[in-house]
């Protein structure tokens, strides 16, 4: 039976064993992945029911609300990466290690981030392009999920420190039981009391700030259960084995090595989301149709997406033990194999999403202009979205290993070379549409560098097996 711990013990691994275990680890990832989507599709549908002003709020925002949640994420990757390679290793005491000053370097960032969202967040819908009527929704919206970053953060350390130790199942479940709870507290919290089926159903009545709030309560009850687990319960990570004994305070080494690998990332997510805001902003002249229908494409588009940065975890997991433990040879097996289960995955979600256009976007919003128009645009995605799996997948692959600096510069190169000329070049003689066309035509241009990279590329480093930290002294 393939397991994780074969790639840590040196054991030979058939084909076989290697497609099972990239099976074992894809499929809760992209579960968790398909339930956040979920979770989007909740939230959206829901706020859409009250109205296109609500629904351009919740979509004038979206873009910035991306920047913030990555920033925080991909600062996470670099304690997570190398938490990998040291249980490649079969390090356990360095990895929690990393562990304990990541949750400690986290959770300032986490705080420093939110400070900067909430100073932000009423200038920022006016900065847009946002008109009066919509900036109030925008910045409650804004405001509420900003405050909550530092919990967040958590979430995103804890479930991404049990995926490096090769449990999906748990970040999995557990964002499934978040989608179930943003399900309930959106139910009460967004609409105001009303009967249903002779019923009267309470509700509070909060509208956009009802939408961020549950998901919000789901989001800190999640981050709540993933650290318990993280703390008390997973093998080779658990602090309770060492009753939390151990260094907190972030080291000069350890940070070095986070900054290494995360800076790349999080300087690359903020050109990214800074491209998609701009994004935003070529899109807000077209009217509140437009901005919304935008909004709730984007959100339709993660039904294709998501199971690709599933299976994008899936690799980076698998490619930063085997590096960890020196077998480069399973390295660049795991990162094809991966690789081209994501291209078949996105692909076939592709081919759903063209012909469902229509009618998922009839559930997201009962305005027909915006339902329609955002139907024609998502059909325009389906055929960008295999390279789209490729970039997502190979881009993966490169994290595990440590390789962040090059891949930044092909995303940032690719999205504001491309993407962003031809989205104002167009926009103003096909709308929407137009930034679509040219959104289509980036992520194919961005996938096919990626798999250039992937096969010619020297991503690997020369194959240097990585040195183990010398001490935790260093101050």
């Amino acid at each position: 039976m393939a397991d994780i711990s074969q790639i840590q013990n040196g054991e030979r691994m058939s084909l076989a064993q290697q497609l099972a275990l990239t099976a074992k680890l894809s499929v809760p990832a992209i579960l968790a992945q398909m339930s956040t989507l979920l979770m989007q599709y909740i939230d959206a549908s829901m706020v859409g029911r009250l109205g296109a002003d609500d629904s351009a709020s919740v979509g004038l925002m979206n873009s910035s609300l991306w920047l913030f949640w990555g920033v925080c994420s991909t600062v996470t990757m670099g304690f997570t990466v190398q938490v990998a390679h040291k249980l490649g290793a079969k390090d356990r005491d360095g990895a929690r290690n990393v562990l304990r000053q990541g949750i400690v370097a986290s959770l300032i960032f986490g705080v420093i981030i939110a400070l900067i969202g909430a100073a932000l967040a009423f200038p920022l819908p006016h900065w847009l392009g946002g008109e009066d009527e919509i900036c109030r929704g925008a910045t409650t919206y804004f405001l509420t999920f900003v405050v909550a970053l530092p919990i967040l953060t958590m979430n995103y350390l804890g479930g991404g420190m049990l995926r490096s130790a090769g449990n999906m199942k748990v970040p999995g479940l557990l964002n499934v039981g978040m989608c179930v709870l943003d399900v309930v507290f959106n139910f009460f919290l967004i609409f105001p009391t009303r009967e249903i089926a002779g019923i009267t159903v309470p509700g509070a009545g909060l509208g956009v700030f009802g939408a961020a709030l549950g998901t919000v309560a789901a989001e800190c009850i999640c981050a709540g259960a993933v650290m318990y687990f993280l703390l008390f319960r997973q093998k080779d990570l658990r602090l309770s084995d060492t009753n939390f004994a151990g260094r907190y305070k972030p080291t000069r080494t350890v940070l070095r090595k986070a900054a290494k690998i995360a800076l790349p990332m999080t300087a690359e997510h903020i050109i990214i989301c800074g491209a998609q805001i701009t994004v935003t902003m070529i899109v807000a002249p077209l009217g509140v149709v437009a901005i919304a229908a935008n909004a709730f494409a984007v959100t339709a588009e993660s039904l294709c997406y998501m199971p690709g940065y599933g299976i994008g975890e899936a690799a980076t997991t698998l490619c930063g033990q085997c590096y960890g433990a020196g077998r480069f040879d399973l390295v660049k097996r795991f990162a094809h194999l991966t690789t081209g289960l994501g291209i078949a995955v996105m692909s076939l979600m592709a081919l759903i999403m063209y012909a469902t256009a229509p009618w998922v976007m009839e559930l997201m919003t009962p305005v027909e202009a915006i339902a329609s128009t955002g139907a024609e645009v998502l059909r325009i995605e389906a055929w960008a979205e295999p390279m789209f799996a490729a970039s997502i997948v190979v881009y993966g692959a490169f994290i595990g290993v440590g390789d962040t600096l090059i891949p930044a510069i092909m995303n940032f190169g690719s999205i504001w070379l491309i993407r962003i000329p031809l989205a104002a070049l167009l926009a103003g003689t096909y709308g929407v549409k137009g930034v679509w066309i040219a959104m289509a035509l980036e992520l194919t241009f961005r996938g096919i560098i990626f798999l250039c990279r992937m096969r010619w590329g020297k991503w690997l480093k020369g194959g240097k097996t990585p040195q183990p930290e010398i001490g935790v002294e260093d101050v």
